[in-house]
């Protein structure tokens, strides 16, 4: 389990951006049914408000828009439920500060040495034959400034 750091969503492959949106699903799902998703690269998301899952995943499903990949009005449906479910479980007491826009989501823990963890990630796959060539060198562009 993995969130992609928020700035990689506009760049990730077609594969892994539909399975961000079933992580997505996934660690709401778990939330809601045993009050964590009890996954060390993702229990994080307990530590921030509801508002920055939420945020998040709509800039997952925004992206998906963009490129027009659908989901089905189920899977959609059963992941406001299951948000409802669980967004007690999510801290609202100890976090340092509300998100007031994308660039706020997840501010801590989506910083520059974790956007460097995801790319080495990344680069992982495409050297292993899961991420092509043009897909690689789209991401690795979008790094370049970065590094």
């Amino acid at each position: 389990m993995r969130l992609w750091h928020k700035d990689l969503i506009s760049v990730l492959p077609r594969q892994h951006l539909l399975a961000q949106w079933r992580e997505c699903c996934c660690i709401i799902r778990n939330i809601a049914v045993n009050g964590t998703p009890n996954h060390l690269l993702v229990n994080k998301v307990l530590d921030y408000p509801p508002l920055h899952f939420m945020l998040y995943t709509n800039l997952v499903l925004d992206e998906m828009t963009k490129r027009d990949y659908e989901i089905s009005e189920t899977s959609y449906v059963k992941m406001v439920s299951n948000f409802n479910k669980a967004k007690d479980y999510f801290n609202m007491t100890n976090y340092l500060y509300t998100p007031t826009s994308i660039e706020d989501i997840y501010r801590d823990w989506h910083n520059d040495r974790y956007l460097i963890q995801c790319y080495y990630n990344l680069e992982e796959k495409y050297d292993c034959g899961g991420i092509s060539r043009d897909e690689w060198n789209i991401i690795n562009n979008f790094m370049e400034d970065r590094l």
